[in-house]
């Protein structure tokens, strides 16, 4: 994937793992799927159909690149990192050997930032133990309603430098978060032909949240048939505070 990302709240984007499938409400309009299927077709390599035993299904099947792994070295400037935008690393088909394999890449490229988010916090948090987190890597939760808040509590498990949350798309009200040991929280509404509405309630009470528990807030967008439709301002101003050992290449 590219090394730039039109991601607000990153910096690039590096996909040693690609494919996934929904296991939430919140993957319904996955972008992910849409974007795969248009890279398939423009014949990148990444998503064509490779017979590997990993792969899971045509054109989104989850798939390891080992070649991908050499990527972040050929980074010279700092950079903010989101791994694997394209896929959850913590799919139960990317083998614990690879998370590894990807973590060593990470430890051993400190002047970057990694930013992982998943929505698969179960296995996160049961294999935790089992791997030797990096400082520079910030490992997230998607919550994108009050149904699946137990991620929140399976996040704060691991022992990562920066814990987040992604409620993108937030797709109904989150009320009384529990947001100890949580360094920051990114809000989005959903973009695409069958975007689902964000309630402006929803997004003031979770920034009001954050605000009472000094937890830096980030607000994405709006949403809306694109993702910059209806803009990214909210009460007439821009929200985007970062953790605050963010580097200044972002």
């Amino acid at each position: 994937m590219s090394a730039r990302s039109q991601i607000e709240w990153t910096g690039a984007t590096w996909n040693p793992v690609t494919g996934c499938d929904r296991v939430a409400t919140g993957c319904d309009n996955c972008y992910a799927l849409t974007l795969s299927k248009r890279l398939k077709a423009m014949g990148a390599e990444k998503y064509q159909h490779d017979g590997s035993p990993i792969t899971s299904g045509p054109g989104f099947g989850v798939t390891i690149h080992p070649r991908a792994l050499r990527q972040p070295y050929s980074w010279k400037a700092p950079k903010v990192v989101f791994v694997n935008s394209m896929s959850d690393l913590f799919h139960a088909k990317v083998p614990i050997s690879f998370v590894r394999d990807i973590f060593e890449v990470i430890a051993a490229t400190p002047q970057h930032t990694y930013q992982v988010l998943t929505k698969r916090s179960h296995r996160m948090a049961r294999i935790a133990s089992q791997l030797d987190w990096p400082q520079n890597l910030w490992m997230g939760v998607s919550v994108e309603n009050q149904d699946v808040v137990d991620r929140i509590d399976h996040l704060r498990q691991v022992l990562t430098a920066v814990r987040f949350l992604s409620c993108e798309p937030l797709i109904g009200p989150i009320e009384a978060l529990n947001l100890d040991g949580i360094h920051w929280v990114i809000v989005g509404g959903e973009s695409g032909p069958n975007h689902r509405p964000m309630e402006s309630g929803w997004v003031e009470s979770i920034r009001d949240q954050c605000l009472e528990a000094e937890v830096p807030f980030f607000f994405k967008q709006w949403g809306g048939r694109t993702p910059k439709q209806n803009g990214r301002t909210l009460g007439g101003r821009i929200w985007d505070a970062m953790p605050s050992n963010v580097p200044q290449a972002l």
